[in-house]
């Protein structure tokens, strides 16, 4: 599953997970019981990723505060969902990363252990959002994510800068989709799925929980912007995309099929797709999201990981130090070098924009737009809730605001009735 993918649909999943009751995954975590014999031993679970990393730095810490690590290696969404009940057992380990969507819920169920940041002053208020819940820190921000647009440079020369350069694209005789007379496939985006087009919708006064994220009583995504940013969205659908951009499940598909086969010159698509272009040869450019229509940026969700403490932990103290330790200026830029995911720390964010990568560069200027994605429980109604919100409206089944109406009468009354 796309990191996306697994971000839209972590709230629910962890739930539905929690309701039913997970088996436990408990393959080589059992820090609990070790703490318990010696004291002196601090697991960790990460992604094979991150593994090399660790090891990297982990000496240090080690000699400094007399313990041992023990690295564990798993995938970090199945680690969190087993956290139910292999920390209980004391098959957990001691300190893990999240996927910042998770950390309220699990803070709230009481899986998490509330924690200090230690480096707070190398934060941001998005930053710091990301891992908070009703004002308690559950965790240390490690990873920036969000939203950027690619273009392709063989096929115009610099990146476009406002939404008035896509839809000159979109214009351009070159991209006119043969199969549907009347289309062009000069800009694509996957606004059928709600990740992608939240930054259009909340760019226009669209909001999801009140102003901070936090009021699931107040849903903006029905006001006056949030239907101009869904009308906007429907021209395209209705007037420029080919049909298959109103397919929900494949429109993904469709956008990178025409990117890499240079019949699209920009899309708008999250830092994970370029490895895929890297392999597929695309000579492409990297950049923020055009200026919209209406003078605003594009504000799309910012994402990414922490790390995070078991509340099942016999070691907090020493947990505590690893997340001060891990997330300092030095090890975050080694982080940086060593994994090439743009580090949350901010000095080491400055650090990682001096190398003047390109896909770096427009991650960190994107999220300086972005707002942090709501970490409470009730988030996972508005990816169901929201689901068509887009399709119903570019397909023409429903008016922009009868698709709007419609959606947030689906997800306040799923909250009524389940929180």
């Amino acid at each position: 599953m796309s990191k996306q993918l697994l971000k839209k649909f972590g709230l629910g999943a962890l739930s539905l997970g929690f309701i039913g009751g997970l088996a436990a995954c408990g393959n080589g975590g059992s820090s609990t019981a070790a703490n318990e014999e010696d004291g002196k031993t601090l697991t960790i679970s990460v992604d094979s990723g991150y593994k090399d990393y660790v090891n990297e730095i982990k000496t240090k810490f080690e000699e400094d505060n007399d313990v041992k690590i023990k690295l564990v290696e798993k995938d970090m969404f199945e680690q969190l969902e087993s956290l139910a009940l292999d920390g209980p057992a004391g098959k957990a380990p001691d300190v893990m990363m999240a996927a910042y969507d998770r950390i309220g819920a699990l803070g709230q169920q009481g899986h998490l252990a509330e924690v200090k940041l230690g480096n707070e002053a190398d934060y941001n208020d998005t930053d710091k959002a990301q891992v908070t819940y009703e004002d308690k820190i559950y965790g240390a921000p490690a990873v920036i994510e969000t939203l950027v647009l690619y273009y392709n440079k063989d096929l115009v020369d610099t990146a476009p800068t406002t939404f008035k350069d896509l839809e000159a694209l979109a214009k351009d005789e070159r991209f006119n989709f043969e199969s549907e007379e009347g289309t062009n496939t000069g800009f694509l985006a996957k606004w059928t799925d709600f990740y992608y087009s939240y930054g259009l919708i909340s760019g226009y006064g669209g909001y999801v929980f009140g102003e901070d994220g936090t009021d699931p009583s107040e849903i903006g995504l029905n006001n006056a912007g949030a239907v101009e940013g869904i009308t906007y969205a429907t021209d395209w659908f209705q007037n420029v995309w080919p049909k298959g951009m109103q397919d929900i499940k494949s429109a993904g598909d469709f956008v990178n099929q025409q990117f890499m086969s240079n019949k699209t010159a920009a899309i708008i698509d999250g830092p994970w797709q370029a490895q895929t272009y890297q392999e597929n040869d695309i000579n492409y450019g990297v950049s923020k999201i055009p200026t919209l229509n209406n003078g605003e940026s594009y504000q799309p969700f910012g994402g990414g990981k922490g790390w995070v403490v078991s509340n099942y932990s016999k070691n907090k103290e020493v947990a505590q130090k690893w997340l001060d330790y891990v997330t300092n200026t030095e090890n975050q830029e080694k982080f940086f070098e060593m994994v090439n995911e743009v580090p949350a720390n901010q000095a080491a964010r400055e650090t990682a924009k001096g190398t003047n990568d390109e896909l770096t560069t427009a991650v960190i200027e994107q999220y300086e737009t972005a707002q942090a994605m709501p970490n409470i429980p009730e988030m996972a109604e508005v990816w169901t809730g929201a689901e068509n919100l887009m399709f119903d409206a570019g397909s023409g089944r429903k008016t922009p605001k009868e698709s709007a109406d419609d959606a947030v009468k689906t997800i306040s009354e799923a909250i009524e009735q389940k929180y």
